[in-house]
């Protein structure tokens, strides 16, 4: 049974109770009022609820194709049927023309103006999905959803939200599972092309001769099996943004064949031999140095030049450690909404072994030590440092010192020996027996140690 809020306003009670009650039947909630005014005012009241509104042409104080837009800038999602005692093909015509779902003649069949509701009421509901998941990809990909405080990645987020509303080509500089990607998707988030498409590749996923195929198309018979044409990725993102990652694996050839789609916005597809034009705003990544690498002849250096009119160096985890426990706790929240579970509570030396940590494959890193955290440590329990790979727990033992424990000059021996016990046990996985023998102590000497030291 169909659900939902409609409004109806006409003068005529008899005819207006008499189509409310009807749709009341049919599952929907039904608003009324006897004129335009006070349908208005109903409309600014209940706009988020209004799926279709169902008009008279001619009301007391209102021609009802002069009010369909007043209605439209107060339920922009909602859809319009107007309703006459008398209707013109004239009227028909403007009122579709202006945006109304439907124009119907009183007195036709029920059935048939249920029908036409049960269609608005579906297409309103889309639209009201559609909106709410433009507004959920909106805010997935904004700057805001790049999570984090530290001044590096707030100075590189400043200057990406500058040069967003530009259509300047924009270089992203940094290692990899740093986010450079999350700065594309936000770059154009925020920019004009908002609402044109926003298309990614990865330069060193394809050979030479299949990546020029990706970025330029081809015409069929172009070469042998090419027996249609084929759209490249400039034409699949006319109007909006490119983002090509790990340019500086780009081939030489291409690099110029890059460079002229840069500074003329056309390019020859292959096997064609008329030029196509686009309307393309390039954002582009690397994880290398692509200065050094023009000085060392293996990268343009015009093609360099024209990438970064506004380079955005998107800092590596290590440079924003304060970021990690902002991090940490937006990635076991998401985990455990996709586990379907409570998120796990990070214990004291866990948190401390996690800022430690050098994070060599960055933001990524993170992510997957956090998803098979998730994932092996019981719901019940809290995430300890035995519950993190090796290599992090071992980055503990070269902090200064603990959360909560006093200060211990680094230089004694007593600090040394604690630590090479530490690492040996975890390189080990806590076999006593076995750390005894690696350390050649006694195996009740080293029972001792653990104790003295609290291990």
């Amino acid at each position: 049974m169909p659900t939902g809020t409609l409004l109806i306003i006409d003068d005529e009670a008899p005819l207006r109770q008499a189509v409310a009650r009807m749709l009341e039947l049919e599952g929907y909630t039904v608003l009324q009022a006897p004129d335009a005014r006070r349908g208005l005012e109903t409309l600014q009241q209940h706009a988020d609820e209004v799926l279709v509104i169902l008009s008279d042409v001619k009301l007391p104080d209102g021609y009802g194709l002069d009010l369909l837009p007043r209605y439209k800038r107060k339920a922009p999602l909602a859809e319009v049927i107007l309703l006459t005692a008398f209707g013109t093909i004239a009227d028909g015509v403007r009122a579709m023309r202006e945006g109304a779902f439907d124009y119907l003649t009183k007195g036709d069949s029920d059935d048939q103006l249920v029908v036409v509701v049960d269609r608005a009421v579906e297409k309103a509901t889309l639209q009201r999905r559609v909106a709410e998941l433009e507004k959920r990809v909106g805010v997935r990909y904004s700057f805001e959803a790049i999570i984090g405080r530290a001044p590096t990645l707030e100075q590189a987020k400043h200057t990406a939200r500058q040069v967003a509303l530009t259509d300047a080509t924009v270089l992203l500089e940094g290692p990899t599972g740093a986010g450079k990607e999350l700065f594309a998707q936000a770059i154009h988030q925020a920019s004009p092309r908002v609402a044109k498409p926003f298309v990614a590749l990865n330069c060193s996923a394809f050979p030479k001769e299949l990546l020029e195929s990706e970025l330029f198309g081809y015409k069929k018979g172009a070469f042998t099996g090419a027996q249609t044409d084929k759209k490249g990725l400039f034409q699949e993102a006319h109007g909006g943004t490119l983002f090509l990652d790990e340019i500086g694996e780009l081939d030489v050839t291409l690099q110029a064949k890059l460079l002229r789609v840069l500074e003329t916005q056309e390019f020859i597809r292959l096997g064609d031999t008329k030029p196509t034009r686009v309307n393309v705003r390039l954002v582009a990544a690397t994880n290398r140095n692509l200065r050094q690498e023009t000085e060392q002849g293996h990268f343009r250096p015009d093609l360099y030049y024209r990438l970064s009119v506004v380079v955005v160096p998107v800092p590596p985890l290590s440079a924003r450690r304060s970021d990690v426990p902002l991090l940490a706790d937006y990635f076991l929240h998401y985990f455990a909404a996709k586990l379907r579970r409570r998120p796990l509570v990070l214990t004291p030396d866990a948190l401390h072994a996690l800022e430690q940590y050098a994070w060599p494959g960055n933001v990524r890193e993170l992510k997957n030590v956090l998803e098979r955290a998730s994932i092996l440590t019981p719901p019940d329990q809290p995430l300890t440092l035995d519950g993190l790979p090796l290599e992090v727990q071992l980055a503990a033992l070269n902090a200064p010192h603990q959360p909560g424990a006093a200060p211990e000059d680094e230089r004694s021996l007593r600090r040394a020996e604690k630590q090479h016990i530490q690492r040996v046990l975890l390189e080990v996985h806590h076999n006593k027996t076995e750390a005894a023998r690696v350390l050649g102590v006694a195996l009740t000497t080293l029972y001792r140690k653990i104790q003295d030291y609290g291990l």
